[in-house]
């Protein structure tokens, strides 16, 4: 599992959700192996893009290299909706 941390300590002002980015110490992404059991919920992240273009052979199973901050989307359910706000 990957852990993600704040960017900032409120949410996003244009669009009102958080914006997050992989925790990293010494250079290294922080990872662990957790019991499934212990996850409350999954989340969604959608990539915060910038001004350029992807490339036309992009693959998605790269986007957490890809990419240096995401949005978490709490609007991708209901269930998500009210466990995150």
């Amino acid at each position: 599992m990957n852990w993600f941390v704040p960017v900032e300590n409120k949410p996003d002002d244009i669009t009102g959700m958080w914006v997050v980015q992989l925790e990293r110490e010494g250079g290294a992404r922080t990872l662990d192996v957790i019991h499934l059991d212990s996850i409350a919920r999954d989340i969604h992240l959608l990539p915060v893009y910038g001004s350029g273009f992807l490339p036309e052979d992009f693959h998605f199973t790269v986007s957490l290299d890809a990419f240096k901050t995401y949005y978490v989307n709490p609007y991708i359910d209901h269930h998500a909706h009210e466990f995150l706000t």
